[in-house]
């Protein structure tokens, strides 16, 4: 017994509205909104008052899903960073997408930018970096042949 499959990734955002906001721009379909907390989520946490405001956000083929939540108790003081690619930890997701010249632009118009540039990786992959709200890190891969 042990890993059976993908489930989501949980993301701890500041302001959840922006930032479902960027990921539906990219393509994700969004969950309701929901609140949680309680006991049962203190313990899982490690915390005590736990209460999240939180909403899932899938891929539009259901391979897994971003858990975006929002830390209502207890308030946690730190800002969002925008830490560069190489710092330790979880720094970036990867999605494979069609059309990655037009979906730049549509990321551009709503104010956001690649981390450096698209680039032709071996004429197999289109791929960029993202930069996101709150410093997060989306890598957009086009697939070529």
């Amino acid at each position: 017994m042990g890993v059976r499959s993908f489930e989501h990734v949980g993301v701890i955002v500041q302001d959840l509205e922006k930032v479902a906001a960027f990921f539906e721009l990219l393509g994700f379909h969004r969950g309701d909104t929901a609140t949680v907390g309680g006991e049962w989520a203190d313990r899982v946490n490690g915390l005590t008052g736990t209460r999240v405001e939180m909403v899932f956000m899938t891929t539009p083929d259901g391979s897994g899903a971003l858990e975006l939540s929002r830390f209502i108790e207890p308030v946690n003081q730190d800002a969002p960073t925008s830490l560069p690619s190489d710092t330790l930890g979880l720094r970036h997701i990867a999605y494979r997408v069609d059309g990655v010249e037009e979906l730049i632009e549509r990321v551009r118009a709503a104010g956001y930018d690649l981390v450096r540039e698209l680039v032709n990786y071996e004429d197999i992959w289109l791929v960029c970096y993202v930069r996101g709200p709150e410093g997060l890190i989306v890598e957009l891969g086009e697939r070529l042949s």
